[in-house]
């Protein structure tokens, strides 16, 4: 990294830590409705206890506060608190060109961006990016990310810097290297290790852990492809792979490989590791009941679906094969806001224009994809997810003094239609406050924009983006 972004984190850093050591004692979160995405489902004047970094009860508040009469109370009587909220799909990669490229669709827009971009990203670039969309994911209700970092490998590892970006934010990541040899010159022994030092960055997280990144089928050999499979089953938590996106990618696989990429996959054993699939648009029977059979999570991404114009996920369909589905952000030059309100609100309504049909999908069902859904789709529910004694204390808190939640009647759709990030009081990532009366703790935002504006000029101008050149460089 650069003497800047090396002060820059070790600020953060230093802020951040000290501000974490609070609350270690134990304390409620209190309010009028507490959704807890397990059973029951809604608990009227609720509350939940937090020891440590874990949930300790979950009940009425009458009940706690008469319990635990000595714990501090944070929250609200007109408060809406939920589980954190799960992004099954991202690229922190993308965090310095957002807006642009919007008249492309998936296969041209990868050529003439994600292609440019790649060669030209670091370690100091990953960080920064990953502080930037990360504030943004904290600021929605984010307290868990599944992350797919696409660069050009090459000597010195650039994927360890999300890591150190997730660290200093105090958000939990899932985190991947988008492997790909479909470039000519692309060093396979060097995309491997990249995938080696950021397992070994994530091993030594308290935040952080590693699955192999397989960009697409289509982007590895099958020489290639065989080696992620081996490595995801004996050094991985699991996969992270994008599926069947676009029309363009599915032709090309069966053109070349003689089957969908999806059965592609599955015969050659991919599946065999937990694997979360992000997309999943474009499906025949056949594929949807590999898919259910294999135990595949599906990431929908409505926003970067409808921006490149790819089609739309077939969520009642999946969901109806009791297949998982969480929802994505996915990258910020494909959505462009890392946003997972807007991402839901846009979901729901989605499925319910595409079909024609009110209930399509309901913002009770939406809810569960945000959270308990999500979490089951990376095979993470036993730990996150819900508000159940024993799991992580990963939760929101909606403001209920706010004028879009004055008014609730009904908080599941107080929450998916009515709620945007002014809306979001407090985060809780592990026990730790991270968000406060709307604020990121620990993290000087105007510090991490400025920086982001040098790197991503800088970055604009080495990729050839001349549309990118109008960034404003000073603070």
């Amino acid at each position: 990294m650069t003497e800047r972004s090396d002060i820059l984190h070790a600020a953060i850093s230093s802020e951040g830590n000290s501000h974490l050591r609070q609350q270690d004692a134990g304390f409620l979160i209190r309010g009028k409705h507490v959704l807890t995405s397990s059973e029951p489902e809604m608990i009227s004047d609720g509350a939940v206890r937090v020891v440590g970094d874990t949930i300790a009860d979950v009940g009425s508040f009458a009940d706690l506060s008469a319990r635990f009469p000595s714990s501090v109370v944070l929250g609200g009587p007109n408060d809406i608190v939920t589980p954190g909220f799960i992004n099954t799909h991202g690229h922190f990669s993308e965090a310095l060109v957002t807006g642009i490229a919007e008249n492309y669709a998936l296969s041209d827009w990868l050529r003439v961006l994600i292609d440019a971009v790649a060669p030209h990203l670091d370690r100091e670039s990953a960080f920064i990016g990953t502080l930037l969309g990360g504030i943004q994911m904290l600021r929605t209700g984010i307290t868990l990310t599944n992350d797919m970092f696409v660069c050009d490998p090459g000597t010195t590892p650039v994927t360890p810097g999300v890591v150190d970006g997730l660290e200093a934010l105090g958000l939990k990541g899932i985190v991947s290297y988008g492997a790909s040899d479909r470039r000519p010159g692309t060093s396979v022994e060097e995309a491997f290790a990249e995938h080696a030092a950021l397992r070994e960055a994530a091993a030594s997280s308290t935040l952080s852990r590693f699955r192999v990144g397989i960009a697409t089928v289509a982007a590895q050999s099958p020489s290639m492809f065989a080696r992620s499979v081996e490595f995801a089953s004996s050094l991985a938590d699991g996969v992270h792979i994008h599926l069947h996106e676009s029309r363009e990618e599915i032709e090309f696989i069966r053109q070349s490989r003689h089957m969908s990429p999806i059965a592609y996959c599955a015969q050659n054993g991919l599946f065999a590791s937990p694997t979360l699939a992000a997309h999943c648009v474009w499906l025949t029977d056949a594929d949807v009941r590999l898919l259910a059979s294999h135990g595949v999570g599906v990431a929908y991404n409505p926003v970067s679906n409808m921006i490149l114009a790819s089609g739309v996920c077939p969520v009642s369909r999946l969901r109806g094969s009791r297949i998982k589905v969480g929802f994505g952000v996915d990258g910020p030059a494909s959505n462009d806001r890392q946003d997972m309100l807007e991402a839901i609100k846009t979901g729901v309504l989605l499925q319910r224009l595409d079909q024609l049909n009110p209930t399509a999908l309901s913002a009770r069902a939406a809810l569960r994809m945000a959270t308990i859904e999500g979490a089951a789709a990376l095979h993470l529910d036993t730990a996150v997810g819900s508000l159940e004694p024993g799991k992580a204390a990963d939760l929101v808190v909606f403001n209920g003094d706010s004028p879009a939640l004055a008014n609730v009647h009904d908080p599941f759709q107080a929450i998916v239609y009515c709620a945007g990030p002014r809306e979001v009081k407090d985060v809780w990532v592990a026990g730790q406050r991270r968000i406060a009366d709307g604020e990121l703790l620990g993290v000087d935002v105007p510090a991490v924009v400025r920086e982001s504006r040098r790197l991503a000029q800088c970055l604009a101008q080495r990729a050839g983006l001349g549309a990118l050149s109008m960034l404003a460089t000073s603070g």
